[in-house]
């Protein structure tokens, strides 16, 4: 859903990198919006070429999604560590059910 009235969305007035990092959080909340309609409205239609166009978009917010938790990191170190930690917490995971089978 649009969010004109985001004092983040267009903003044009310079921003110090702790501002654009939170202008990026909301940039990633709204690509999340975008994938999850496109792949809603996707998984709702018979017409097999608006499907094909709308997964192809929600595959491309994806992608968009990636490039700005990167820059993210870029901006926020303490969040690049936050989510490396996270990270690691679910592979410690993946290694011990695999040891299970």
């Amino acid at each position: 859903m649009p969010e004109f009235a985001n004092p983040y969305q267009g903003n044009v007035k310079k921003m110090t990198d702790a501002e654009l990092a939170q202008a990026i959080r909301l940039d990633i909340a709204s690509e999340l919006e975008a994938m999850f309609l496109y792949d809603a409205h996707s998984m709702a239609t018979d017409n097999p070429l608006a499907k094909a166009v709308l997964a192809d978009i929600r595959d491309e917010e994806m992608q968009h999604m990636g490039e700005l938790l990167e820059l993210m990191k870029h901006l926020d170190p303490k969040q690049a560590e936050l989510l490396e930690d996270g990270s690691e917490e679910v592979k410690e995971m993946i290694e011990k059910i695999k040891k299970k089978k």
